[in-house]
């Protein structure tokens, strides 16, 4: 993103903190460059007068034309998913460990999980840990409570499963689990609580949890159970009605967790926050997921996939438009499409095919580092 464009995104932060009750004054430093400023400035808090519908942070998801999406969240969805909530326990004796990137919606339950419980927090170093690494760590420091994406969380199984035996509650999730990986854990984690997060960024993190227990479903997969504390759900038609047990439709969520809107994206907002149509409440809103989802005849949802061209993998939304965008414009190439290809389970990656307008083809390495660049 080039410094023009933080520049403007800069500005519509500060327009957006500046909303509401209260009118807050932000203090706004770059903090690779403006050590003077930061050291001169008041050790008091300049934000006085926020309430829980100000601002508290934007987090860009994929976009499917390569332009970000900045998903603004506030300060009641973060006190929303930690306090007062059921999907986990939130105690002054827990420990976190914080492994997920800030830029990534899992570290928003990782950081502030702790700092508003009392509980203690383990900040992870900078970089990609080996296994071997993060399970050292994990024993190393008593972690009690553990968030892992589900490719994350099979590779732990299949690598390191005597480093989570401690942990009291294990959250996996971003993508579908693996249901032997679950099978594999429930008979070696006895003591450990394990529990399937599902939810977009634009619902603050989590939208649904289950707490998954033994004996699993046969042929079938891991359910995202139900709607966290405040927070509601529901799988309508594409006439935005309620559709019956075991009819597939699209969820769409709502809640106190809900975004404000994305950042500086007017039309798309409108777009994807909707009216809520079951509602009376002025200004209700829900959240179109784009996911396709089920109830099951226990109360429980079951994920089924995407309904638009989105993806997962190792927990990271990826636009498949968004990489066949880039590739078209490689001065070779006529056409690309780009799909998500899982060979061996739990083992998804992209794979790109090209038409290309000169022999030889681009060779894959260069490709590469094209996108890269």
């Amino acid at each position: 993103m080039t410094q023009e464009k933080l520049r403007v995104d800069a500005d519509e932060l500060i327009r957006s903190l500046q909303s509401g009750p209260g009118r807050p004054v932000p203090f706004l430093a770059c903090l690779d460059s403006g050590w003077e400023t930061i050291a001169g400035a008041g050790t008091v808090g300049p934000l006085q007068g926020v309430t829980a519908d100000h601002l508290a942070y934007v987090s860009y998801t994929s976009g499917s034309t390569g332009r970000p999406k900045g998903v603004c969240v506030t300060h009641r969805g973060v006190v929303r998913l930690v306090k007062q909530t059921d999907f986990a326990r939130f105690d002054a004796d827990e420990v976190f460990l914080q492994l997920a990137p800030v830029a990534f919606d899992a570290s928003t339950l990782e950081i502030w999980g702790p700092l508003l419980n009392g509980a203690r927090l383990v900040v992870f170093p900078p970089g990609t840990p080996s296994l071997a690494e993060l399970g050292e760590a994990i024993q190393r420091h008593g972690i009690t409570t553990l968030w892992l994406t589900a490719g994350l969380f099979h590779q732990m199984i299949d690598e390191q499963p005597a480093s989570l035996k401690n942990v009291r509650q294990l959250l996996a999730g971003g993508d579908v689990l693996s249901a032997p990986h679950v099978a594999r854990a429930l008979d070696n984690l006895n003591g450990t609580r394990l529990i399937n997060g599902y939810g977009p960024t634009e619902n603050t993190t989590f939208t649904c949890c289950h707490r998954i227990s033994s004996p699993l479903p046969a042929n079938r997969s891991i359910p995202i159970g139900r709607p966290i504390a405040n927070t509601q759900v529901y799988i309508l038609d594409e006439h935005l009605q309620p559709v019956p047990i075991g009819i597939p439709g699209e969820l769409y969520a709502g809640g106190d967790g809900l975004a404000r809107s994305y950042l500086n994206r007017p039309e798309l907002t409108a777009e994807k926050f909707v009216s809520h149509p079951i509602s009376d409440e002025p200004g209700a809103r829900l959240y179109r997921t784009g996911d396709r989802a089920r109830w099951l005849s226990d109360g429980t949802i079951e994920f089924l996939g995407r309904i638009d061209r989105q993806v997962k993998i190792r927990g990271f939304r990826i636009e498949l438009e968004e990489t066949e965008t880039v590739l078209s414009q490689h001065p070779a190439a006529k056409e690309a499409v780009v799909i998500a290809r899982e060979d061996q389970p739990g083992e998804k990656r992209l794979v790109a095919y090209l038409l290309a307008t000169r022999q030889p083809a681009p060779s894959p390495a260069e490709l590469r580092q094209y996108l890269l660049q």
